[in-house]
This record gives C-alpha cells, structure tokens and sequence, in this order.
C-alpha cells in the first residue's frame, strides 16, 4: 500500500472559527485524505487557554499558549491564523512565511492594514499565502475574481459583504422591529463582533471591500481614502418609506472604476436597491456580490456571509489550495499572480474625485411645520446644482413638526455634501438631515 505524504497543520487561535475548521476536518478526514492524496493531521494549536472548555476534543498535549511555538515547530506545513487583531496576527503571518510554512487567513482587518507587506514577505521567501475566507464567508468571491474571471477589467463590484448588518435590516423590514431590538437578537445569536462598531459603523465591510479592490485593480486602497458610513441611523420609517418607493435598504460595499480616466472609489454605505434586483433580495445573514467585467458580462454571487460553517468552509477550501501548493514543491499559484489579477492593472490608479462619483439620492430631513420650509430646501439644493425628483411629507405625531423625504435626480457626492452643509444651517431645519444613496448601477 503506498504510502501517502503527511501535512500537519498548525492553528493561532482556536475560537469559533477554528473550532469549526478542526471539527469538519477532523469529521471528513478520510474523503479529504482520499481526495487530497495526503494525509491530515491537525497537529498542534495555541490557545489564550488551554484549560477553556471547546466544542471540539482536542488533546492537551497539542495545545499551546505560545503562539510563536506553533510557528516555529518545524513539523508544521501549514498555518491558519484564525486569532483576529492586527498586531500579533501580522507577527505571527510574517514569521510562518518566513520560516517557510503555507498560510492561510480568514482575517480581513489583517490584510487590508498590512497585505502589501504580506504579499511581499511572501514574495521574497517563494511562500503561499491563502485568504479566501477573509470576504463573504462561504461565497468563493476571492477565486471567482483572481482565476474564473481573471480575462476581464472590472468596473464595478458590489455587494452585502456583513451578514450582521443584512440579518438587522432584515428583521427591522420584515418584523417591523427597531434597530435596538434587532442588535440585541443579533447579539444573543452571536453574530455580532466583539468590537459592535466593526458591523454596525461599516468597517468589516470596508476591510473587505478594500480587499477586493486589490484583488480586481492590483492596488491597496487606505481605509482613510474610503467613505464608510453604517446603519445606526436607519429608522423602520426609512425602510418603509423606501419600499413605498419601490426599494430595499441595504448597507453596500462598493468598488468603481471609470473605463474612460481609470479612476476607482471604493464606498461602503446603506444604500436603496430597486427591489427587482438580485441582491435586493438577498436576506438575514446572506451575502450577495455583483462583479461586472468587460467580459463576462455581469455575475452574481450569493451564499452565507455569516457564521462558524460558511467561514470554516472557506478556510478548509484554502487549506486545499494549500496542499495543493506544497505537493507542487513550490511551484504554479505564486502571490504575485493574486496581486496583479486585473489585464490592465500595470500602473497606480488615481481615486476618484468626489464630483465623479454620480447617483440620485434619498434625503430625510425633520422640519418645522410651516409654509415657505420646502421652498427653502428646495432653493439651498438648487444653489448646489441638486434637482428634486419627488416629495413625500408623511403624516407625523409630533407637533410643529414635519418630516420631508425627498429623493434627487442624478447628482454627485461634492454637490449633495455642500447641500447637506448648508441644509443644517437652516433654522428650520432641526435635526441634522439623514442622506442615503440610490443604487443606480449600470450592470
């Protein structure tokens, strides 16, 4: 009977995550080993402590509270950083690269803060880097943009990439909740991050958005060059009024390139889909991403977003590709092919002006109730070159008071920013007005 090759792998943090990864490969060691033609050994793991109670069984002797011991074992092939965090995580990657080890991350903060230094790292020592599982959980998003759509120029992608967020605007529409009931059921199911700001402020889904725009132009975006906006401020008044208007809320990272100046924006933001689109429709902890190249057309992809499987699913489909790469000795699937995906990715991009970035807009502004208000408004948006599509004026409880909801033609951001500036020095207006996007995507 011939003997099969033996990879052992190493984890750095065994929380929700890698106890998943550890439980399916543990329960599907045999079809993966007759599949891989290797054999799997889930060696050795570093714990903040070993004495914590897990789901899994794993014997005390493969654990460790050194995470640079995993790192250093010599017998381990490959590495999962599953801890989270940047400072010890990015430690930990570089050294397991440079020791010569495979590895594999599910940690978006980690790469969209020091990737480029990963991929170099990575690049100087001939070693494989794997992060499938760092955007939209079970959703292959990172392999259908660097190998099955490889041929095309990308000039839009976007897409729900926080289940959280999506399961909260889910609830609110269908169950008529507030936004502080609907945290706290997110909460008592643990979908929420340790650190609430991440969902709920839009920056996992800018981390992964960031992401990848890499992945589809070959070039790093600073978070600080990316407008992110959150949920906190949608009311269950915006997503009933939206879908009188024939639209669904929901909080987008979006990716943008100009086919005529190369320029590209990268946004996160709640924003209104027509509800006749695909991702309108995509709901509770699921993702949904569109990716139009100049190719293929456009093509949408959906899955779970959320939870310990679909990510677990994703980290083992790395794993794979790990194996993969050390049984070709080094060879085939090198970093630098993942940071240069796009055909036309051969020079830095400038971003996009704002006064490039163009759409209609919703608007929610609480007024006093009285004549002339409107035709204020009206005059501050025309100052700035911003046309009004339609006015509703819904009936409300508080007296003296009233709220407009207004929606534009076709703007852009500078115009509508200057708009918003001036509507809040409006004595008439008394709280500050509350501005989403429309989707009005060409794809």
């Amino acid at each position: 009977m011939e003997d099969k090759l033996t990879i052992r792998i190493g984890f750095v943090g065994l929380g929700i995550v890698g106890q998943g990864v550890w439980k399916h490969i543990q329960r599907n060691r045999v079809a993966l080993s007759r599949r891989l033609g290797v054999r799997l050994d889930l060696y050795r793991a570093a714990v903040l402590d070993r004495s914590k109670k897990r789901d899994i069984r794993v014997p005390k002797s493969s654990l460790t509270e050194d995470p640079m011991e995993v790192v250093h074992d010599p017998k381990i092939d490959i590495l999962c950083e599953l801890m989270g965090g940047t400072t010890l995580a990015r430690k930990v990657t570089l050294a397991a690269l440079r020791s010569g080890k495979v590895v594999v991350s599910a940690n978006k903060a980690l790469i969209c803060s020091h990737g480029d230094q990963i991929f170099q790292v990575a690049r100087e020592t001939g070693g494989h880097f794997f992060f499938e599982a760092s955007v939209a959980g079970g959703i292959p998003i990172i392999k259908v943009i660097r190998e099955g759509l490889v041929a095309n120029r990308f000039h839009l992608i976007y897409g729900i990439l926080n289940g959280t967020c999506n399961y909260i605007l889910t609830r609110m529409e269908r169950e008529h909740l507030t936004f502080k009931e609907t945290v706290e059921e997110a909460r008592r199911l643990g979908y929420m991050e340790a650190d609430e700001s991440l969902d709920l402020d839009g920056w996992d889904t800018a981390h992964k958005a960031v992401i990848l725009a890499f992945l589809a132009h070959g070039q790093w975006v600073r978070l600080a060059d990316t407008h992110v906006e959150g949920i906190r401020r949608i009311t269950l008044e915006d997503i009933q009024w939206a879908r009188n208007l024939g639209y669904k809320i929901k909080l987008l990272g979006i990716i943008t390139r100009d086919s005529r100046t190369h320029r590209i924006s990268v946004r996160v933001h709640p924003t209104l889909i027509p509800g006749r689109k695909i991702l309108a429709n995509v709901d509770a902890v699921f993702n949904g991403i569109s990716v139009s190249g100049d190719v293929v057309g456009t093509t949408v992809h959906t899955g779970r977003g959320a939870g310990r499987d679909a990510t677990a699913s994703a980290v083992i489909s790395d794993i794979v590709d790990a194996v993969a790469a050390i049984k070709r000795a080094g060879g085939g699937s090198h970093p630098e092919a993942i940071s240069q995906p796009c055909v036309d990715a051969r020079r830095e991009l400038d971003l996009a002006h704002l006064s490039e970035i163009k759409g209609p807009y919703y608007l929610r502004l609480n007024v006093l109730d009285k004549p002339g208000v409107l035709a204020e408004v009206a005059t501050e948006m025309a100052n700035h070159g911003v046309s009004i599509a339609s006015v509703i004026q819904p009936k409300v409880k508080r007296p003296k008071l009233a709220t407009l909801i207004l929606t534009t033609h076709t703007s852009d951001e500078q115009s509508i920013n200057g708009t918003i500036d001036d509507l809040k020095s409006l004595k008439s207006v008394r709280r500050r007005p509350f501005l989403l996007r429309i989707a009005d995507f060409d794809d």
